[in-house]
């Protein structure tokens, strides 16, 4: 187990825990061999299919690995909003000819079960996301030599990760793909995100933890820049999400550079939480009507998501995707790592290069 941050990797390239498919055992495997720190995802799956996932990735790589956890979420949406957006909804579930989901399905995501296998037979890093775990919970997987991570998108929340006994924070700017990892789900803040380059310097300035550096990056030169606002390490997911070893089904990997997707928004229309993806015909007619009620509307809409990527129609997937996605490279995973790599140390050497000028 490690004690610090950059004991992890031989690069500061962190992969993003993709939910939802994309991350996987392979692609986590291919990224901490190349140098990177690969994360599998918990979120959405149950506690056993989390640890066959990791039992999988330990088959295929003694390199440090990272397994993210989604924090338990309050119980706050208005049972009549989400039974209106299910009837918005019938004419989706008429055209894929699938019901819809139960809304009443995994409150917690089986969060306790899943730290009791992570402390139990522990892993290099967990991370948690959607919220913050109190200082017992840190504690236990400090004891079990456990690095932990907290996503943040605000300096208050950074503050209350490292009060709490993280032992580093996850930067989140607006710009990233998926869900925005905010501690408190709240309508009135919906889309007033901060960026990336000022949140880090935000969350330096509130804090002494170590920042991985997480929105809309694409390219080793917006690493460098991170790492020389203070960042430790920058974290990629649209970049890996189209890579060789990526589970995403192959209509999200290729509407990332179809210029029929031009632009990325914002959207409640998948999940019942802001996440951002690739504007399609589901985000457009649904978007506005989608209520605050996460995770209801995420169980709800899941069938509807499924059959859509089984018939190979992306106007109904949730195609999470980061500002950056037009930059996407599809090669394997660990060509890719080398490339960031090498990008980071080019724009790095740059930099020193002009300091000195």
């Amino acid at each position: 187990m490690s004690s610090t941050l950059t004991d992890l990797f031989r690069c500061p390239i962190v992969q993003a825990p993709m939910a939802g498919g994309a991350s996987c055992p392979p692609l986590a495997a291919t990224v901490s061999d190349a140098g990177g720190l690969g994360f599998l995802a918990a979120g959405y799956k149950t506690a056993d299919g989390m640890y066959e996932e990791i039992k999988h990735l330990r088959g295929l790589t003694g390199a440090p690995f990272g397994v993210n956890v989604f924090m338990p979420q309050t119980r706050h949406a208005d049972r009549a909003a989400v039974d209106l957006y299910r009837s918005q909804l019938a004419g989706e579930s008429n055209w894929y000819d699938t019901p819809l989901g139960d809304p009443e399905t995994g409150w917690d995501d089986g969060y306790e079960a899943k730290l009791a296998i992570l402390l139990d037979d522990p892993v290099p890093v967990v991370s948690f996301t959607f919220g913050c775990p109190p200082r017992m919970v840190f504690d236990r997987f400090h004891r079990a030599g456990t690095y932990t991570i907290v996503t943040v998108t605000t300096a208050e929340e950074a503050r209350a990760a490292q009060w709490a006994g993280a032992d580093a924070v996850c930067a989140q700017g607006i710009e990233a793909g998926g869900h925005q990892g905010t501690h408190k789900d709240d309508p009135a803040t919906d889309g007033a995100g901060i960026g990336l380059l000022s949140l880090v310097v935000q969350v330096k300035d509130a804090v002494t933890l170590p920042i991985v550096a997480a929105g809309g990056l694409m390219r080793g030169s917006q690493a460098a820049a991170v790492l020389a606002l203070g960042a430790e390490a920058a974290q990629f997911g649209t970049a890996f999400l189209v890579t060789d070893e990526s589970a995403a089904p192959e209509p999200h990997k290729q509407a990332m550079t179809n210029p029929l997707f031009a632009r990325t928004e914002l959207t409640r229309a998948f999940s019942g939480r802001p996440a951002r993806g690739l504007v399609n015909r589901f985000m457009r007619e649904h978007g506005p009507y989608a209520p605050q009620a996460y995770p209801e509307v995420h169980h709800l809409t899941s069938p509807l998501r499924k059959a859509a990527a089984k018939a190979g129609d992306p106007q109904a997937m949730a195609l999470w995707a980061g500002q950056g996605h037009r930059m996407a490279r599809a090669m394997p995973a660990g060509r890719l790592v080398e490339v960031l790599a090498a990008e980071t140390e080019a724009a790095r050497a740059a930099m020193s290069l002009g300091s000195t000028a």
